[in-house]
């Protein structure tokens, strides 16, 4: 979202005087430019949906009749009480004013048990009906105790990572005042070159979908009126992962098949889990804003997949219907989202200042407008904010669990699981025991304020253990520790790179911190290059020249393109950005004291031309030869395999994956079919692999992927241990996206592949569906059945 800097005062004037944005005021200060200023209506707002019959509880509905179409309109509103960076800051005398008229139904960018107590009594007390306020924040990979950004947990391969992270997030917000986040963020993107693939799970469908659940059990439990519970915002609902190049905010120009198959089947694994709101991607589909969008978001989420929670708008979004060209003026842009099934407008004013305007023109439009406040009023509810309104306001009880030992020990656990392995040549990793002199270089090494990625919340680098500090404590006793900068991404100057190559000349090993710093990536930070800094290059490619042993650390929050590391760099980790506990994770990795078992959740191309890219695309009708003398669906001056492929991720030991076994060699409707591999580690050290299950519908009467990814289990197995893992699929999984919007499993043979990442496939087989299976969820979400012995 992009936070605009609206002016403590006057909120309601500035907004109905002028149609400027005002500046960014997120940590990614972007300014889009003007609104168009058009006043004309447009016609087609007349032509809008009838809205849906709709009923909420005996107390939502008794609340409803009572008020006024202000207060309705009030309930609407979400405004910012602060920004990104300064929580609270905009929470002054005339807020109370606006809470006691009830001109408003939430906040965010607020936090703290005791500085909203009073919003919360005075919206509890002194408003006519009383009707509570929702306190919102982007708590997305912790609170104040902050654990790695989205895509180095999705590297875990483990959902269980993702539903401590969140249910520590939950604890800690929900008892600092914060009832509602802004997270699982779970959009599917293929193009690293869009900035906010930091905050998602990846490329894949299927590792998406089970990664989406697993935030939503974290954040909401089984009962959203218990403590340690805050509501999710699954966002954002449409193909905002799939702009033009890669351009945040771009359309999304896919097919209809994409849309379901690839981008949507993570919102319904979302919606099955019980989130309690979705929010709605500010770019269009084909030309359709999501915001605007009635039959995704009513027909699609709310009628097909049942979902009876509510919606919010992306950060002005509403507004900005005008600057997609389908709104001629503030009421308009109202009513297309309104209509559309969207409830909240986050920030805009629109349905505050304008909606009314609609209204008067389209009397059809009340429908919305109550089911609308129903559905907030409900989450409300569910909440338990009618029945004991300051739940979550102990100051006590904020205090005690702020940053507790157990949380940062849970955090440097989830580090440790979501650092990937990328090399390791002569297994120079683990480091010895024995004593020596490290030299560590890079200014990465000490930068504790990148290691809390994008939204931090409310983290604070003065908590940040950096990675030179973990280093140092975790290094074998009597070992010498170095250090030089060398270079900062961020800067031209090299001239650091000479102290640095000396250090590394006086050492026995180098650990090289080296790449992107937090705000290479993130909302309105794409880039048009998958390249590190140039200054990172340089001090490389400096330090590498030595001969010294070199064992790169890489940050950042996307893949990058490093074909030099990957061929001169004697090991390579991808450490991403970490969070609180980033230096003592990354010292267990290194020292051997924890075991690497990251997989990637998303392709490191060769070069920044061979994005966007999918393991999962279709062959063509002249698929990609190795051979560049033939005719093939590839690039002639690039490998047709990926630098480091989806999946990929090495461990320590010497784990083999088996021959495969399938419980029988066809699948009938309505029936199953067991895929067993045994692994073992025929190794002298721990190690663990994540056995990943794809698969290949032969021939359909539409084209099918190259595989899919159908099933996974990250395992640990230590020296001379052997485990079994078993994927039990139905037939619903092999199905996909047909004609009239039908999920068809076509009969025939669909082949078995277990890999240990997309590209390196280690056990093949097949087998038969005998008869055609239709069904209607999508495939990508249905869980697959895993056991393990």
């Amino acid at each position: 979202m992009i936070f605009y800097n609206l002016k403590q005062s006057s909120l309601l004037s500035v907004l109905l005087l002028t149609t400027i944005l005002c500046p960014a005021a997120n940590a990614q200060d972007q300014d889009p430019g003007p609104l168009p200023t058009h006043v004309t209506d447009n016609a087609s707002v007349m032509d809008l949906p009838d809205a849906l019959p709709r009923k909420a509880s005996k107390r939502v509905e008794t609340l409803l009749a009572k008020m006024t179409l202000e207060e309705k309109l009030g309930q609407l509103n979400q405004v910012p009480g602060g920004r990104s960076k300064t929580l609270n800051s905009k929470l002054t005398p005339d807020e109370l004013n606006r809470v006691r008229a009830g001109r408003v139904g939430s906040y965010l960018h607020v936090a703290g048990a005791q500085p909203l107590r009073e919003l919360q009594r005075v919206a509890t007390e002194e408003s006519r009906l009383k009707i509570p306020l929702l306190f919102a924040l982007d708590v997305v990979h912790g609170y104040r105790t902050i654990f790695p950004v989205p895509i180095a947990i999705a590297s875990s391969w483990e959902p269980e990572q993702w539903e401590r992270t969140a249910r520590v997030s939950a604890i800690e917000a929900g008892n600092s005042g914060v009832h509602w986040t802004f997270a699982p963020m779970v959009d599917v993107t293929r193009d690293p070159r869009w900035g906010r693939v930091v905050e998602g799970a990846g490329e894949d469908t299927y590792l998406g979908s089970i990664m989406a659940a697993a935030q939503v059990r974290g954040y909401q439990g089984d009962d959203l009126t218990r403590a340690g519970t805050i509501m999710a915002t699954t966002k954002h609902v449409g193909a905002y992962g799939a702009p033009l190049g890669g351009r945040d905010y771009g359309s999304a120009e896919i097919s209809e098949r994409a849309l379901h198959e690839v981008y949507l089947p993570p919102f319904y694994a979302a919606t099955k889990a019980g989130t309690g709101s979705f929010m709605t991607a500010f770019n269009d589909v084909g030309g359709q804003p999501t915001t605007a969008n009635a039959d995704m978001v009513d027909g699609l989420v709310r009628g097909q997949w049942g979902f009876d929670g509510m919606l919010v708008s992306d950060w002005n979004a509403v507004a900005e219907l005008i600057n997609h060209g389908i709104a001629g003026s503030r009421a308009d842009a109202g009513a297309l989202a309104i209509s559309a099934g969207v409830d909240m407008d986050m920030t805009s004013l629109v349905y505050a200042d304008d909606l009314a305007k609609a209204l008067a023109v389209n009397p059809k439009l009340i429908g919305h407008i109550d089911n609308a406040v129903r559905n907030i009023l409900t989450a409300k509810e569910r909440l338990g904010l009618f029945d004991n309104p300051m739940a979550y306001h102990d100051v006590a009880a904020e205090a005690a669990l702020i940053q507790s030992a157990e949380h940062r020990q849970a955090a440097r656990q989830v580090a440790q699981r979501s650092i990937v392995l990328l090399k390791n040549q002569g297994n120079i990793l683990p480091l010895s025991a024995s004593p020596q002199k490290i030299a560590v270089i890079g200014g990465m090494a000490t930068d504790t304020l990148s290691q809390l990625g994008s939204w931090r919340a409310r983290g604070n680098k003065d908590e940040v253990i950096s990675l030179l500090d973990g280093i140092k404590a975790g290094a074998p006793a009597g070992s010498t520790i170095s250090y030089a900068i060398g270079a900062q991404p961020r800067s031209d100057d090299l001239s650091g790179i000479a102290a640095a190559v000396e250090t590394a000349k006086t050492s026995d090993v180098v650990l090289l911190v080296i790449g992107e710093d937090f705000d290479h990536s993130g909302e309105a930070r794409s880039r048009s290059s998958l390249a590190m800094p140039d200054s990172q290059i340089a001090l490389a490619k400096a330090v590498m020249d030595t001969g010294k042993p070199v064992i790169v650390l890489l940050t950042g929050g996307r893949p990058l393109a490093v074909p030099e590391l990957a061929e001169r760099a004697d090991a390579i980790l991808m450490t991403w950005l970490l969070g609180n506990e980033a230096g003592p994770a990354a010292a267990d990795i290194v020292f051997g004291r924890a075991v690497p078992g990251g997989k990637l959740p998303i392709a490191f191309p060769r070069t920044t031309g061979a994005v966007p890219y999918s393991y999962s695309e279709y062959p063509a009708g002249r698929p990609a030869d190795p051979d560049p003398v033939k005719d093939s669906n590839r690039f002639k001056d690039l490998p047709i395999t990926q630098l480091y492929p989806f999946g990929h991720g090495l461990s320590y030991g010497d784990v083999k994956i088996g021959d495969l076994k399938v419980s029988s060699n066809i699948l009938n409707p309505g029936g199953s079919i067991d895929i067993s591999v045994t692994l073992t580690n025929l190794g002298t050290q721990s190690g663990e692999e994540t056995p990943q299950l794809y698969l290949r519908d032969v021939v359909s009467r539409q084209a099918q992927p190259k595989m899919i990814l159908r099933g996974f289990k990250r395992l640990s197995l230590t020296p001379g241990e052997s485990r079994t893992v078993t994927f039990t699929l139905i037939p619903e999984q092999l199905s996909y996206y047909g004609k009239g919007g039908k999920w068809i499993a076509e009969p025939g043979r669909f082949d078995i592949m277990i890999g240990a990442s997309a590209q390196d496939i280690r056990a093949r087989s097949s087998f038969t569906l005998t008869k055609p299976v239709t069904g209607t969820i999508p495939a990508g979400a249905i869980t697959t059945k895993v056991t393990v012995k």
